[in-house]
């Protein structure tokens, strides 16, 4: 008895294997392969625009936020300045970052010599990277992340995690305790043995890093995951202040310099170094939506390197006050976790070995929807009853 109900599991979880690899197969290996072309991005971006992201340091100091962008526009044909990025090396440029257009389209970013506001250049490679993201996380559908593209990356995600809890339990060897059965490939067989094989020993060696990747990857697609991640995993006040309703992304956004009481970068510039001092490396200075006042400033400590390692100031960009303050350091191991959700997402908090590691994993997905829709097809084929050939049918046979 025991022995057919186990049967009959089985059978079950091979169909809900097999039809959420059927459906999902495609959009997997899309959702895969973008992620993997994104794995190193940050060096292949700097690689590509070295000449344009130094400048020869000199003796005068480098511009004030306001006096560099106000100096960028009339040379230059671009929208409203949505973001600057500055740095605490004086061979550094400015990055400057644009707001969308009325089409919601974004300029691409530039480059500009913080002594003098002479742009330095366009990044190479921005543009691409940009349209794989947007692949990656809403598969280009209208909308970006205020479309339904975050749900259907979402979905596939949840369809993901199903295969792999019931490709473990289908795959369970009879001799569990074998290392050899559970990461071995039986690379001597041929056909259907051969895609078996590999279908199911190497999924097993990915499967951790695809069990992360989804976990972490649904941080982005609904915010009922995300707000109860935050719940569990930071102090109460925390959490409260993080699952406030959002602002509306329709919002215009602000422009420094415009109306009746003038923003200005310049003032939440002055109270940040006045509260940070020489220690950080970078800061990204971005303007709040409409209607706001408060300038976010995203800042790296000269010996942090991970997106994760940050600390946020949130300043009145017209009376320069300091509203919050809030340091890595100073976080709790939940809280620093569910800010590295994107470093654990891409294996960057292992350092360059994780995201190599991650890489190859998410180039991998493709060989799981070739040989599960080969193992599919082969199991129907099996299935199918023999018929004797037409010919050598007879009268009452």
């Amino acid at each position: 008895m025991g022995a057919r109900l186990g049967r009959t599991i089985k059978a079950a979880l091979l169909q809900v294997h097999s039809i959420a690899g059927l459906a999902l197969a495609l959009l997997l290996a899309l959702i895969a392969l973008t992620g993997a072309v994104m794995s190193f991005e940050d060096e292949i971006v700097d690689h590509l625009n070295a000449g344009i992201m130094q400048v020869a340091p000199r003796e005068m100091p480098a511009l004030m936020p306001d006096e560099l962008v106000g100096r960028l526009k009339p040379g230059q044909d671009v929208g409203h300045v949505s973001a600057v990025m500055l740095s605490s090396d004086p061979a550094a440029a400015v990055r400057v970052r644009f707001a969308r257009d009325e089409q919601g389209a974004r300029p691409t970013s530039l480059y500009v010599d913080p002594y003098d506001a002479r742009v330095l250049g366009a990044p190479r490679g921005e543009e691409f990277f940009a349209t794989v993201r947007r692949l990656h996380r809403w598969l280009l559908i209208p909308g970006d992340a205020k479309g339904w593209g975050r749900q259907v990356t979402g979905v596939v995600a949840l369809g993901l995690i199903v295969m792999l809890l019931s490709g473990l339990v289908l795959r369970w060897p009879r001799r569990a305790s074998s290392v050899k059965m559970w990461l071995k490939p039986n690379l001597g067989l041929g056909g259907r043995g051969l895609h078996r094989s590999l279908h199911a020993v190497i999924g097993t060696w990915v499967l951790p890093v695809y069990l992360v990747m989804t976990l972490t990857g649904l941080w982005y697609s609904f915010d009922w995951y995300k707000d109860g991640v935050v719940w569990l995993l930071s102090r109460p006040e925390v959490g409260a202040a993080k699952m406030q309703p959002r602002m509306s992304a329709k919002a215009p956004r602000a422009t420094v310099n415009s109306g009746p009481a003038q923003m200005s970068f310049d003032r939440a510039w002055t109270t940040f170094q006045r509260e940070e001092g020489g220690r950080f490396s970078r800061a990204l200075l971005t303007l709040p939506p409409s209607p706001g006042t408060v300038i976010r400033i995203r800042s790296w400590a000269k010996d942090m390197t991970l997106e994760a390692t940050r600390d946020e100031f949130r300043i009145d960009a017209i009376t320069g006050k300091l509203v919050s303050a809030e340091r890595y350091l100073d976080k709790t191991f939940g809280e620093k976790t569910i800010a590295a959700i994107y470093d654990i997402h891409r294996g960057a908090i292992l350092g360059w070995p994780g995201k190599l590691a991650f890489m190859i994993a998410a180039g991998l997905m493709p060989l799981f929807s070739v040989t599960g829709i080969l193992l599919y097809l082969s199991r129907r084929k099996l299935r199918r009853p023999a018929r004797a050939p037409l010919a050598r049918l007879v009268p009452g046979e």
